[in-house]
């Protein structure tokens, strides 16, 4: 089957899950091709993902005189056709936080997309994120493109989704799939009940780097959050729960893996609370990195604001590591409290403290215990093999 898929940036450091997929796509015998609006090429550094650049081809690297003269064609071969997305496009814009200009742009990489797809008769295309990527496949497929489905993620397509015209999406699409359950429920909110069944339940999954590897504890003091430095993920927050360990003269490192808009901030708040010995902020790595840093800790902690279901909790379970996270979205269905994780309330600064006090106390056996079911769990239910063959099953039945 010739498939494609349709991101806003590709690769991209936070979305090896995308790549993961693709791959074990094209290991079931599927052929995909990458297509994405813009590249992230500054900021790749593993490897694999600077493979996958050199695979993708990219909407805004092609000269907008082109993308300008690609959209005259598709009217004039069609007009009908490009005049009801056109009136769409427009309905859309005045109903979004984007605006009518930023749609009528999506309208003209649309003509871009189609072109590709017919010129690599491509039979379906996924698009992961419910927002602009989604819009674009959206207009081309209305346009007389393939078929469509795409994933969603959160928080954002769920903090907007009439800004972002979730219910549209999902009316013209073939299936939409969601990370977890609580995702699923979100998108019942905005579809009417005779399109429930077009909902499917596909997890990010992970590949035999992280479900092969043997277990081995670390009782080492150093926790790790990794993640995008932003107002989200808590960085803040788990910095004041830091110096109250510090005050408490409890010994304990954090490594800060990621980058961001917020690290500046998060530098000065670290120099202001004295934990300069104490708390280290590495900048983008790569997968491989990330991996040797989660196996060099005794635990990931993650106090995030808004999430979907992070693919690092999924990376540190699979390693045998303990989680510390919030009860928000999608992460209570796989991190258990007291079995493979912490699990404390959003944004509370006191039982984040406790919590990290408990697991840097925790003893061996409790870490094994603890470490064992993360993995099992993880095995069960984000087998990047099992979820591509779920969501080869649902591309193919949209042909029959």
């Amino acid at each position: 089957m010739k498939l494609a898929y349709f991101t806003n940036q590709y690769p991209k450091v936070s979305h090896s899950f995308i790549r993961r997929e693709i791959q074990g796509l094209e290991k079931l015998g599927h052929e995909v091709k990458r297509f994405a609006l813009r590249s992230n090429e500054a900021e790749l550094v593993d490897p694999s993902d600077l493979d996958e650049f050199n695979k993708t081809t990219y909407i805004l690297s092609t000269p907008k005189w082109n993308l300008i003269l690609r959209a005259l064609s598709t009217f004039i071969l069609q007009p009908i056709k490009f005049i009801s997305v056109l009136l769409l496009a427009v309905r859309l814009g005045f109903r979004s936080d984007r605006g009518v200009v930023r749609h009528l742009i999506y309208l003209i990489e649309s003509c871009t997309l189609l072109k590709w797809q017919s010129q690599n008769d491509i039979e379906h295309i996924h698009a992961h994120f419910g927002t602009n990527s989604t819009t674009v496949v959206m207009f081309s497929y209305l346009l007389g493109g393939a078929a469509y489905s795409f994933t969603v993620h959160g928080p954002e397509e769920f903090d907007k989704p009439e800004f972002i015209s979730i219910t549209e999406k999902v009316k013209h699409c073939r299936f939409v799939a969601a990370i977890s359950s609580y995702g699923r429920s979100q998108l019942y909110r905005w579809i009417p009940l005779e399109q429930w069944s077009k909902v499917k339940v596909v997890h990010c999954g992970l590949d035999d780097d992280f479900l092969a590897v043997s277990e081995k504890i670390n009782l080492s003091k150093q926790l790790v959050c990794v993640g995008r430095l932003c107002e989200q993920k808590g960085q803040l927050l788990l910095l004041e729960s830091m110096r109250s360990l510090h005050d408490s003269d409890i010994d304990c490192k954090l490594i800060l893996a990621g980058d961001g808009p917020m690290r500046s901030e998060l530098e000065n708040k670290i120099l202001e609370y004295g934990l300069s010995d104490r708390v280290e902020i590495t900048g983008w790595i790569s997968s491989e990195q990330v991996k040797q840093i989660l196996i060099e800790s005794r635990g990931l902690v993650l106090p995030s604001f808004a999430e979907g279901l992070p693919v690092v909790i999924m990376e540190s379970l699979a390693l045998y590591r303990p989680v510390i996270t919030t009860y928000v979205a999608g992460i209570p269905e796989l991190v258990k409290e007291g079995e493979n994780g912490w699990l404390i309330p959003a944004g509370d600064s006191a039982e984040l403290t406790l919590a990290m006090q408990s697991l840097l106390e925790a003893d061996k056996q409790t870490l094994s215990m603890m470490g064992k079911n993360g993995h099992n769990a993880v095995n069960l239910r984000h087998n990047i093999q099992a979820e591509t063959a779920k969501l080869a099953r649902y591309f193919e039945q949209g042909l029959n």
